[in-house]
């Protein structure tokens, strides 16, 4: 709970100071959110290490198809800011960090976050000033897998985590979300109310992924390495043969550098025993 509460203070206080500063402030913010990436996950086990990788790899991509490319939702600059992919790994081990804290209380914390989702896509399309229909839309499936899944008080976690986390950014004006999706025409709320599935997403992806992973390096490894141990081999061949070479030069050339006696003599030597 208390690494929950600490990224929390964190990232209110990056969105805060994001919110006065230009692109090379930014750029500082990037580095210093880097530094507290790696403070957070250090103690954690390596396969959660290698799931918060996954997780910063996926949403990158989201976030450059989402925002840049399409239009969906907009930063201040209008540009990726260098802190968003490593916000989004604290944003992960923070829900993480909640779960575990309420892991006597799973059953509670489940009910509690697809009671707000549900509360939140009902209230878009209802009374909230912007009708949220595509948050809507990604209501159901959150709550498909808090429901289902097994890792449920994960998602509720970070369910919990990037709902307040989308209501500060957006309130003080670190990014917009467009009133409708681009091409769609589909009206959208600022923030969706199911902004979260996204974020599901993603824990999906670490969750499936990461244990994989390294088994799947260890295939890779396994048809690189005969292909690589082979020129290995045929140098190591080659390196040896030249040795052996220089060896029979050096022994000629030693003895053409004899004096012409010790020539001589062998030369009458060999006479005799032929």
């Amino acid at each position: 709970m208390t690494r929950a509460g600490l990224i929390a203070g964190y990232l209110a206080a990056l969105l805060a100071v994001d919110t006065q500063v230009d692109l090379h402030g930014q750029l500082v913010l990037g580095a210093l959110t880097w530094v507290a990436l790696v403070l957070a996950a250090r103690t954690l086990p390596a396969e959660r290490r290698l799931q918060v990788a996954v997780v910063i790899c996926a949403a990158t991509v989201a976030e450059l198809t989402g925002s840049i490319l399409w239009g969906v939702y907009s930063y201040r600059l209008h540009n990726l800011p260098t802190f968003v992919p490593p916000a989004h790994g604290l944003v992960f081990i923070a829900g993480l960090s909640l779960s575990q804290a309420f892991r006597a209380h799973t059953r509670a914390l489940v009910l509690i976050a697809a009671a707000i989702a549900a509360a939140w896509g009902v209230a878009g399309l209802t009374v909230l000033p912007r009708t949220d229909a595509a948050g809507a839309l990604g209501v159901p499936l959150l709550l498909v897998f808090l429901w289902r899944s097994r890792a449920r008080a994960a998602y509720a976690g970070v369910f919990l985590a990037v709902a307040a986390l989308e209501l500060y950014g957006t309130a003080i004006g670190t990014w917009r979300w467009a009133e409708h999706l681009p091409g769609l025409g589909i009206p959208d709320g600022n923030p969706p109310s199911g902004v979260a599935a996204g974020y599901v997403w993603f824990d999906v992806m670490a969750l499936l992924l990461a244990p994989r992973l390294p088994a799947a390096g260890r295939r890779l490894l396994g048809l690189v390495q005969p292909h690589v141990e082979e020129p290995r081999q045929v140098l190591a061949a080659d390196l040896l043969g030249e040795r052996d070479e220089l060896r029979r030069r050096d022994r000629a050339v030693a003895v053409l550098r004899r004096p012409g006696a010790e020539q001589a003599q062998e030369r009458e030597v060999a006479d005799l025993l032929a």
